[in-house]
């Protein structure tokens, strides 16, 4: 059985969540609406705002547990590709599940831009996905010592 590193993936649950935010945060610069998912859920929860990026921080790390655990030995490639290829799973639970919850619709079809929705927010769970997977998927770089006999 392979042993799993919970620091690393709890790690790699924050980092990944992380750049996500920065991206999603960002877009709007990059022509794309405004995703502050933390208040999103804030608002949907009646939550503090500061609660609802903490759920956030806290959804993101649990779904970098389930990479680990159930996912990362079996998808293929690197492990950027296989945590990217991971990241289209909590996409698509997204588009599904939680945009209707929370009242955008099936992919995103009740706000005023789903396709730039709908994009912005598989650019984010691709970039969340493989930053979960390199981080947690890379190993220390392990350097090897050259004996002054050698030279």
């Amino acid at each position: 059985m392979k042993q799993h590193n919970l620091s690393r993936a709890v790690a790699a649950g924050l980092a990944g969540t992380l750049v996500m935010t920065m991206v999603m945060l960002m877009a709007p610069l990059m022509g794309m609406p405004s995703m502050p998912i933390g208040k999103m859920l804030a608002g949907f929860m009646g939550i503090p705002a500061a609660i609802g990026w903490i759920a956030h921080f806290m959804i993101g790390t649990v779904l970098a547990l389930i990479y680990v655990f159930v996912f990362s030995s079996r998808l293929p490639g690197n492990s950027w590709v296989r945590g990217a290829l991971y990241g289209l799973l909590p996409w698509l639970l997204s588009q599904v599940m939680v945009n209707p919850m929370m009242g955008a619709g099936i992919f995103a079809s009740n706000t005023a831009a789903p396709v730039m929705m709908v994009m912005g927010s598989l650019l984010g769970h691709l970039i969340y996905g493989a930053v979960v997977g390199g981080i947690y998927g890379s190993e220390p770089v392990q350097f090897e010592t050259v004996s002054a006999a050698h030279h």
